[in-house]
């Protein structure tokens, strides 16, 4: 008997009862800062993961952990019940969609459960490549309308106008506009700028002190500080080697 195996399949662990839920997006992509940022809250708060999502529109491979067992690739969404507040729901995962149409079907059905919990507010994060190593990191915004930019400056977001050039690419972008467009959602994007070269944690802390004020949160950083502190050392060596490479060598004329 032939079995048809679904494009998208959501494996559903937990329904819990959300008061309008914020869902915020932190999946792969330039300089990692989104999932970094995203997978950090996940840990200091201490989230419970409510659904796993497997789909072919992600890679076909296994992951191998410390203990040599094999777990498929995925995307997963979390949540935390704050009383007396909007509770938050977190997407992050392995990959983004390896498709256009990967990464629409993949991200409509994301909202679509977003919707089923009545999310109030939807936040995509993503990276703003710079082609070089910066010290202070902005976090850039884009929003689905115009009344959300001014929280979101208070919060320390910024709003060049003409950046980022050429809009934004991937999930990041893809699910606010779905979130507009097509599910009525509010929604904005937050994008740390980064070098684009490696994984990122100063822009991911950047993102996180941005994001906690938006939320109202707080959460212990000295993590994230202390891995932040670990690039720069690496990044200052390799400047230095850089630098050392094209000073111009000593006339070494008199060993004749």
């Amino acid at each position: 008997m032939a079995i048809k195996v679904e494009k998208i399949i959501v494996n559903q662990y937990k329904k819990p009862k959300l008061n309008s839920p914020i869902l915020i997006g932190g999946l792969p992509g330039i300089g990692n800062i989104g999932k970094i940022a995203a997978e950090y809250l996940i840990e200091k708060l201490k989230m419970q993961k409510m659904i796993d999502i497997f789909s072919q529109y992600l890679p076909p491979q296994v992951f191998i952990g410390d203990d040599s067992t094999t777990f498929l690739v995925r995307n997963s969404l979390y949540y935390k019940k704050f009383p007396g507040k909007k509770d938050l729901m977190i997407l992050v995962g392995d990959f983004q969609g390896t498709t256009q149409e990967g990464q629409y079907e993949m991200s409509y059905n994301v909202l679509e459960i977003a919707r089923k919990y009545s999310v109030s507010m939807v936040y995509t994060l993503g990276g703003y490549s710079i082609g070089k190593i910066i010290e202070s990191p902005r976090i850039l915004g884009a929003v689905t309308s115009v009344d959300l930019k001014q929280s979101l400056i208070d919060n320390g977001v910024v709003f060049p106008k003409g950046e980022p050039g050429g809009g934004i690419v991937g999930s990041a972008g893809v699910m606010l506009g779905l979130a507009k467009e097509l599910f009525s959602m509010k929604g904005a994007c937050l994008m740390g700028e980064t070098s684009g070269y490696f994984a990122d944690p100063k822009g991911a802390r950047e993102m996180l002190k941005v994001l906690c004020s938006i939320l109202g949160i707080e959460i212990d950083l000295t993590d994230i500080e202390e891995r932040s502190k670990q690039i720069e050392q690496i990044t200052e060596k390799m400047q230095e080697e850089v630098q050392g490479k094209n000073q111009p060598k000593e006339d070494l004329g008199y060993f004749r």
